[in-house]
Parts: C-alpha cells; structure tokens; sequence
C-alpha cells in the first residue's frame, strides 16, 4: 500500500475535482484507458472496495498500491490536469498544484523539481516556428510525409476541420519523438520512464505509446516541462480519433482548441530540433 497521508489525499481530491465520485473529466472509457496504459485494470472488482465510482476506485487504488505505482499514476494525471486547464483557458490551483507535485515527487523517490510550472499564458502566447523538417530526427524517407503533414494541419485548419488537424498533429508528434527514440536509444531505453514487459525489458519503440515517448523525451531532455505538460493534452484529444471515445468523453473541437495543438506541436518541433529549450 502506498504511504499517501490523509492531508496529501485532501490535496489531491481537491486537485482531481473527486467531490462528486468522478476525476477530472474522465468517463469511465478514458478512464480506463488512462490506467492500462499503466498496465492497471482499474475497473476491476480489486478496485471497488469503497465503490464503483471513479473516485472511489481512486482512493482504493492509493490504498492498495505502492508508492512508485502511485507517483508515476499521478504524475500523468497531474499533467493532465494542467493540460486541461491550459487547453480550456483555465488557472490552475498554484498552491495544491504545488503541493501535489511534493506528494508525486516524494512517492517516486524523486526530489521536488525547482523548474517553476509552466503558466498558459506564457506558453499560448508565444510564437514558435517550425523548424526545417530535415533537422528532425527521422528517416529522410519520412521527412516528405512529415512535410506533407504540416502543410495540410495548415490547410484544415483555414477550412475549419478542427477535428482533423488535432489528429495530424498527434501523428506527426508521435512521429518524431519516435524517430528521436531510434535516434539514441541507449538514451530512451536508460530513461526511468521508459516502459517495460513483465520481465523488466524495455519494449520496442514503436510498441510505447504517445504518453510514453512524451515522458521519455522529457526525461533526455528532449522536451521542457512545459511542452511535455501540454502535449499530455494533444494527446489527450488525438486519443478522440475513436468515435465511441469522443463519444464517452463528450469532446467536441473547435478553432481554440485546434490551434492550440497546432501550437503544442509547434513547440516540441522547435524542442526535438534543439531549437528551444
């Protein structure tokens, strides 16, 4: 069981909005997909000591899991929230943010960082170019479709197909921070974040996912905490190319929202090319 105390829980469940028996704006399908990519049934009866609502599942899981499980759990989910709140033009609670980020940190062994959070204002409101798409690292016989790519996030987005333009700028992320992956793996597969089969091996690149090639990358230093914080929410959207996914989730795109991935991916380009940091 883990060692959360019951004022770094208050914390949290005021963090994760757990009032009402939900967290955050999860439905019980990205819910669930959020925990299997920690290779956690969260749906399952061993979660359901105090009852079978998200929250609940919540607190049995604090409760029944180890301190490492539970940090690298809330670590996402804390990026999650902030992603959230940049993307829907909300300010983030600072102090039980902050609080919450001790909590992460000493669970995971881990020293609170000194790197400030990244403020939406700061990051939204900046202009990010794209590099030449040939300083990326990626095979050259990809750089074409890459290129292809970004030209048309650009023509979908004059057409209003805000949809579409999330989904292309999930693919090209993935893309290149998969390429960066088999660029150095000896990096990548050193990284703590790096995930692992049941026999502790790390997995082939192309079997992580997009979550999982983010922490990566933030970890090598690849991406800042800021581009890894948002980029948790492209890939939180990109996940709604499922139609009964979007469905659950009640997600419906618009300009704002479109852009602001276009901006995600603008930065982690600028980031992976050693444009920015």
């Amino acid at each position: 069981m883990s060692s959360m105390t019951a004022v770094e829980k208050q914390y949290l469940e005021a963090l994760l909005d757990m009032g009402g028996g939900y967290v955050l704006d999860f439905s019980d399908a990205t819910y669930g997909q959020f925990f299997r990519r920690h290779s956690i049934d969260i749906h399952s009866r061993k979660y359901q000591t105090y009852g079978t609502s998200k929250a609940k599942k919540m607190r049995a899981f604090w409760d029944l899991e180890p301190d490492a499980v539970v940090g690298e759990v809330l670590s996402e989910l804390l990026d999650t929230y902030e992603a959230n709140c940049a993307i829907n033009g909300r300010k983030p609670d600072s102090a039980i943010l902050g609080k919450s980020h001790t909590t992460v940190a000493r669970l995971s062994g881990k020293a609170p960082s000194r790197q400030a959070a990244p403020t939406p204002d700061d990051f939204l409101n900046r202009e990010y170019a794209i590099p030449n798409v040939r300083r990326l690292p990626i095979e050259a016989a990809v750089v074409p479709i890459i290129q292809c790519r970004l030209d048309e996030i650009r023509a979908v987005l004059r057409a209003g197909a805000y949809l579409s333009a999330i989904f292309l700028c999930g693919s090209v992320l993935e893309a290149v921070l998969l390429g960066a992956a088999q660029r150095s793996p000896e990096k990548h597969n050193r990284a703590s974040a790096s995930p692992k089969d049941k026999n502790g091996k790390v997995r082939d690149f192309p079997s992580w996912s997009l979550a999982q090639h983010i922490d990566v990358a933030y970890e090598v230093g690849l991406l800042g905490l800021d581009v890894k914080t948002f980029s948790h929410g492209l890939r939180d959207f990109r996940n709604s190319i499922h139609p009964y996914d979007q469905l659950s989730s009640g997600f419906i795109p618009d300009e704002h929202t479109a852009k602001i991935c276009f901006q995600v991916l603008k930065a982690a380009l600028a980031s992976v090319a050693g444009e920015r940091r």
